[in-house]
């Protein structure tokens, strides 16, 4: 009976003890789940802070990751799902915003850089902007480093860039 007791004991905390299953595709993603992040996306020069807060977790049984970010508590925001698409063999997302407008592209991954670069296409957007291209690296000290640029007017222009470190819980807003 006491071998009975223990291994029961044993097998719950080695099931607790166990990280959640995810996708094999997405394992890279593992770092940023559960975690909590802000960035200033202030542009040189201006003086209105813009504050960009998000929150990663694991969705949908481990078969996607979801993010939510807001800047400034609710002026601008959005949500991603992040997934392994089976047709394409690549990582997909969709991003849907509070602006109005969408974006779904792919991301590629390099495991010697640590780096994603990501490539969207933009619809609906009011300023023009039709794609996205992006790079994003977890870098040693453990800040997230995003830059991009965007396809406007059929030219590209320098996008928005950050430097993003996980604090403790925030929450992200919406109006």
């Amino acid at each position: 009976m006491k071998l009975v007791c223990f291994l029961t004991l044993f097998l719950s905390f080695a099931s607790v003890a166990s990280p959640p299953a995810l996708h094999p595709e997405l394992e890279m993603f593992r770092p940023f789940l559960d975690s909590h992040w802000e960035g200033d996306l202030t542009e040189p020069g201006k003086e209105k802070k813009m504050i960009d807060r998000s929150v990663w977790s694991r969705a949908l049984n481990g078969q996607a990751i979801k993010t939510l970010h807001s800047v400034n508590d609710g002026d601008y925001g959005g949500e991603t799902m992040i997934f392994w698409d089976q047709k394409q063999k690549k990582i997909a997302y969709y991003y849907f915003t509070t602006a109005g407008f969408y974006t779904h592209g792919t991301m590629t991954y390099n495991p010697e850089t640590k780096s994603i670069e990501a490539l969207e296409n933009v619809e609906n957007n009011a300023q023009g902007i039709t794609q996205v291209r992006s790079h994003s690296v977890l870098d040693p000290t453990g800040r997230l480093q995003i830059s991009s640029e965007y396809l406007q007017h059929g030219k590209w222009v320098k996008g928005h860039s950050a430097s993003y470190k996980r604090v403790p819980r925030t929450e992200v807003k919406f109006r």
